[in-house]
Parts: C-alpha cells; sequence; structure tokens
C-alpha cells in the first residue's frame, strides 16, 4: 500500500501511545481513521490532535470498546459503518493492549487473565470482526501488534511475565500463520506483525489504572507488594515512608515513557514504513533488532543471567529493573 490518502484505517487503543500517533500521521497523509479505547477523554484528545494535522477531507471517530469483548468490538465495527458511511476499511491496526506482570504461579488469576485477554484476544476480535471489512476493500492490511515479548518471553530475572508473553507470542504466531491463509483466500490483504521494544508510552500507567495498581489508590497490600518489589531490585526501603513508596513507584511509570529509547512518534513511524513496504515483520527499534539477533544466534542461554547482562550492556534495556504494575 504505497499511499495512505484516501483510506479508511480502524486503530485500536486510539487514546494514546502508539495508537494516537498512528491516528495523527494517518490523518495527516490523508487517512480517515475509526479509532476505539476504554477512555474516551483520552479519545478526544487525539481526535483533536489529529484533526489539526489533518489533510483533506478526513473524519476521525471515537468510539468506547473494550477489545477483549467481542461483544462491544461487533458494535465498534456497525459504528465504523455508520460513521463513516461504508461496507469497507483498508487498514486494522489491532494496537491496544496493556502490560502485565502476575505470575502463573503465585498471582491472581483474575489480573492473569485479564492482561492475557486483552493483549491476545483483543488482536483476535479485531481481526474476526474486521477482516471482513478489509477483504471487501479493493487493498487491505492487517497490522498486529505483538513485542518483543512474542520471541522472547521475560523483561529480565526479577520479573514473572507469562501472561503479557503469552498473548503476544499468540499475537506473533496467529499473524505469521495469517501470511499464507491469506495469500490462499484472499491476496489482495497483507498482514503485519509489529514487535516494539521499549517505546515511550503511558502503557504502564493505563495499565495499572485497568489492573487496579493505580498508586493514587495504593492500599497496605500494594505498599507490601511495592516494598518487595524494591527488595528484589536491591532498593533499600527501610527508611522510606508509605507515601515516600507511592511518589517512588509513580517515579518509575513515569521514568517507562520519559526514558524510553525510542518515542511513540518514531514508532508509528517505523510501523507505517513497514506497512508502504509490506514488510510481514516489523521490528521497532534498536532494542528489538538487537534482541532479536541474540535470541536467534542462541536461544538456549535466552533466559539466563549472562544473556540479560549482555542485553543491557548493548541496549540499556533495563525494562526488568521497571515495577511495571505496582
Amino acid at each position: 500500500m504505497e499511499s495512505f490518502e484516501g483510506k479508511i484505517a480502524v486503530v485500536t487503543g486510539g487514546g494514546t501511545g502508539m495508537g494516537r500517533e498512528l491516528t495523527i500521521q494517518l490523518a495527516k497523509e490523508g487517512c480517515s481513521v475509526a479509532m476505539c479505547d476504554v477512555s474516551n477523554e483520552a479519545m478526544q484528545q487525539t481526535k483533536e490532535l489529529a484533526l489539526k494535522e489533518a489533510r483533506g477531507d478526513v473524519r476521525i471517530t471515537a468510539t468506547l470498546a473494550d477489545v477483549a469483548d467481542e461483544a462491544q468490538m461487533i458494535d465498534f465495527r456497525k459504528a465504523v459503518m455508520e460513521e463513516h458511511a461504508t461496507k469497507h476499511v483498508d487498514l486494522v491496526f489491532n494496537n491496544a493492549g496493556i502490560g502485565g506482570t502476575p505470575s502463573f504461579v503465585t498471582g491472581e488469576r483474575e489480573e492473569w487473565d485479564r492482561t492475557f485477554n486483552i493483549c491476545w484476544f483483543g488482536v483476535y476480535y479485531g481481526s474476526r470482526v474486521f477482516l471482513p471489512m478489509l477483504i471487501a476493500s479493493d487493498e487491505g492490511h492487517l497490522v498486529n501488534t505483538s513485542s518483543v515479548n512474542g520471541f522472547w518471553a521475560s523483561v529480565g530475572p526479577s520479573s514473572t511475565h507469562t501472561a503479557y508473553s503469552a498473548a503476544k507470542f499468540a499475537v506473533k504466531g496467529f499473524s505469521e500463520a495469517l501470511i499464507n491463509d491469506l495469500r490462499m483466500n484472499a491476496p489482495h490483504v497483507k498482514v503485519s506483525v509489529v514487535m516494539p521494544g521499549h517505546i515511550g508510552t503511558s502503557i504502564v500507567q493505563n495499565s495499572g489504572k485497568i489492573l487496579g495498581h493505580d498508586p493514587k489508590e495504593m492500599g497496605p497490600e500494594d505498599f507490601a507488594a511495592a516494598r518487595e518489589r524494591m527488595e528484589e531490585m536491591g532498593i533499600d526501603h527501610s527508611q522510606l515512608s508509605d507515601e515516600e513508596i507511592r511518589q517512588a513507584v509513580i517515579q518509575l511509570m513515569e521514568s517507562f515513557r520519559t526514558d524510553a529509547p525510542m518515542t511513540a512518534e518514531a514508532a508509528a513511524s517505523v510501523i507505517l514504513d513497514g506497512v508502504r513496504k509490506e514488510e510481514w515483520r516489523i521490528l521497532v527499534g534498536r532494542d528489538a533488532e538487537v534482541l532479536d539477533r541474540m535470541v536467534r544466534d542462541e536461544p538456549e542461554n535466552a533466559y539466563t543471567q549472562e544473556f540479560y547482562d549482555r542485553l543491557v550492556s548493548e541496549t540499556n534495556w533495563r525494562l526488568g529493573s521497571m515495577n511495571e504494575q505496582r
């Protein structure tokens, strides 16, 4: 797809982060966008920003929808068809997701399932619901966001990451399997799987709110978990008050966005360039490229401390040292 002008795109998770930047950049190229998110306020901010940059007769619409709920996604499709007066869409970006570190062994199942359902079923339902509209287009492109955790199931030796990693592996495998499926049954529709490294987004803050770990509402269990996490990280918390713990958690969450090696804007540009070139595999960020190479070169060592130390040395990739949810 050489040009996005005059096209219609669907973007899930359009309220913040890469979803917001995809919406803005698509509008700037003359592409209408139908986005969904669980925050109407965030989507309205995205809509305002996108319309300021929009070129030509572009329409930006926003629908409240939880991607993990198939019925809500079906309602989203109805809204797209009505608000854009269309029976087809040209691009679908299954971008919505949250981070999650609950342990499969010791964590709460509700939190584990919520993370998995958003990150996997959000892509599955988005694909199920909108694929017929992509097939109805003259040329369509399905873009599914996985992660470096779709080929490396870890963020370091001090964090569990099973729900998120399992979901992102599923997204990667599903997308790769669709390459041949679409080639056989809908050859005018392409698919890409996006695998970002550490991108400067608000995913940590947003995930905390969705999973009930908003630092502004921390209770005794949350403070105990935060202290335990700090101890795992080698941080002396013995002299810190609960309020100081709260501020430390907020600072760690914010640092995920502000200290990232790549901005959401730059990541969106890489993704759209990959779609133009019809690349089925889009690595986003130098850390993603380095990690991909390292895992391929020595898969047997991928989950050792030595491997992680070399990864940090080459990329300063320290996601595992951040308390992503609490």
